[in-house]
């Protein structure tokens, strides 16, 4: 088999410097734990070749090689050991204490640029494979930056302290020990180049696993009700027989590599214990200085088999950085302060024309219609017309190809963008509810709300059953809002919407789970106020009834 057909991947998307740059700004968060880490990895090479010096020195001093004081002697080693002891454990708490709150501050930095970025309309990875990068490849990059870095600092110092050691007792010894470095270098650049693409294909096959699981679980009562149990175990398995393979991939290529890598260590010491045992021989070196030219070799040895591990953390550190710049493709949005409009405010739509990235056939074609203030309107069409397109280009989400779109009261006429979307609410189809209580879900609507507050949206959302549990608005909702029906969980989500309180409201199909008696009432409690644009996305009749005005989307 050929080997480098065997391991024939696609180029990488982004340059070594690009993401070089990428990962100097990510480190701005981390400076504090590198900064510790170097300081107590420097610490520990000096105690490490002190001790080197006070194990010769009590093993020549027992053996009357030299003079000196044996219980001196091993009272100075077992210092060092317990210094190294102490250097361990705040190497520990440093890595654990301070390396979760840099991971924790890289995730949110990264959610909340998600969260400001433009939306397309359509979602160009599964959430399963977003969550992996939020998750493993945000740990691989700080555990580099972090870690890696300034344990690198602290294996090169040891390297050059034990070899200016061993140079100084042995030079010969010492040249001949560090002559398997320029193999190490020649290798690490066929390593770089061909790991980095092996180990990217491993973490997209990770995120595809991540994925069907995800949605297995998510989708778990359609899936029993379809009976396709054996059909999504199988799928898991075809993708984590992929990964499989990759993986196998993966660890033959570390493997030979590192095999080369161990002849060399392994024939450099030998040649060290020769030198030291034909030295010894001749009298020209003691039991203590034999016992230090071993460990110095080890010590030499030691940090060059650590950089032959940084080859592959910093593959692992560019894969991951590279897809956790994937997903800063997107553009921000407008930012600013929001600029919030007095009630009532109108939408008009003058002329907009809309197709989705990467379709020619236009979803919204020169649509005009004034959703006039303190209107209510009914927004109708069969399934793919674009009733959800309009509604994506009034919350500010999608920009049309062309046309405009303006927010406006009596006074002022805005062009319409995320700065202005502080003046809708918005009440999607299905279940929203989010994990945690009742509460939870409310302040989501109104971070300040008091709890007569609450109570009132309840009561006009008709969603009094909440006070009739036994934790009442503490209620815990479960993952999409799991213990709740359909309908209640449908009220709780408008209720939330009316303690926002904005001057538009859009409602699309939230009323489809609730039972017609309760609709009206919902409705009726809704359209009270005559200060607020309502926008209804509906199929059903009995809310048509109650619109001013209704727009009927054609399907293209």
């Amino acid at each position: 088999m050929n080997f480098k057909n065997f391991l024939k991947l696609p180029a990488s998307k982004y340059s070594i410097r690009t993401i070089v740059s990428w990962l100097w700004g990510a480190w701005r968060g981390n400076r504090l734990q590198a900064i510790l880490n170097a300081s107590i990895g420097l610490l520990d090479v000096a105690v490490s070749l002190a001790q080197v010096w006070a194990v010769k020195n009590a093993i020549d001093v027992a053996a009357g090689t030299i003079d000196g004081n044996i219980y001196v002697a091993v009272a100075i080693f077992g210092i060092l050991i317990l210094a190294s002891f102490a250097l361990s454990i705040s190497a520990i708490w440093v890595r654990n204490i301070l390396g979760i709150k840099a991971q924790n501050q890289m995730q949110r930095q990264l959610l909340d640029r998600m969260l400001r970025a433009e939306w397309h309309g359509k979602e160009s990875r599964h959430s399963g494979d977003v969550l992996n990068r939020l998750e493993t490849d945000v740990n691989v990059v700080v555990d580099f930056l972090a870690e890696t870095i300034p344990n690198t600092l602290s294996v090169l110092a040891l390297f050059i302290g034990a070899f200016w050691y061993l140079f100084s007792m042995d030079a010969m010894l010492a040249i001949v020990t560090i002559a398997i470095i320029p193999l190490f270098i020649l290798l690490s650049k066929l390593y770089v180049r061909q790991m980095r693409n092996l180990t990217r294909t491993v973490r997209n096959s990770d995120s595809k696993v991540q994925s069907v699981l995800q949605e297995t679980i998510q989708n778990r009562m359609l899936i029993k009700t379809l009976e396709s149990g054996d059909a999504m175990v199988g799928k898991l398995a075809g993708t984590q027989q992929e990964l499989r393979q990759n993986v196998v991939r993966k660890t033959t290529f570390s493997v030979f590599s590192n095999l080369i890598l161990n002849v060399g260590f392994a024939a450099g010491y030998l040649v060290a214990f020769l030198w030291a045992a034909i030295r010894l021989s001749q009298h020209t070196l003691t039991f203590g200085g034999m016992t230090a030219f071993l460990q110095l070799v080890n010590k030499i040895q030691g940090p060059a088999r650590n950089l032959t591990k940084l080859v592959p953390a910093f593959v692992s550190v560019l894969t991951a950085a590279e897809r956790l710049m994937e997903l800063e493709e997107d553009p921000m949005e407008e930012q600013g302060d929001s600029i919030p409009m007095k009630a009532p405010c109108g939408i008009r739509f003058d002329n907009v024309s809309y197709a989705y990235d990467n379709e020619e056939q236009l979803t919204i074609n020169n649509l005009s219609f004034d959703f006039k203030p303190g209107s209510c309107t009914a927004l109708l069409g069969e399934t793919g017309a674009g009733k959800t397109t309009i509604v994506r280009m009034i919350l500010a989400l999608l920009k049309p190809k062309s046309g405009a779109i303006t927010i406006y009261n009596n006074k002022v006429e805005e062009q319409l963008s995320p700065l202005l979307r502080c003046n809708l609410v918005y009440v999607p189809q299905g279940n929203t509810l989010m994990s945690g209580t009742i509460r939870d879900n409310l302040l989501l609507g109104k971070p300040d709300a008091t709890e007569e507050e609450m109570k009132e949206a309840l009561k006009k959302s008709c969603a009094e059953f909440v006070m009739q549990l036994p934790d009442g608005i503490d209620t815990i909702c479960t993952e999409k809002g799991g213990g709740l029906s359909e309908g209640q969980a449908q009220r709780i989500a408008i209720a939330r919407a009316l303690l926002r309180n904005r001057p538009i409201m859009i409602f699309d199909e939230s009323t489809s789970a609730l039972d017609p008696e309760t609709e009206r009432q919902l409705l009726a409690n809704i359209l009270s106020k005559k200060d607020k644009t309502i926008i209804f996305v509906t199929h059903r009749p009995a809310v048509v009834e109650y619109c001013d005005h209704t727009l009927k989307i054609n399907k293209q």
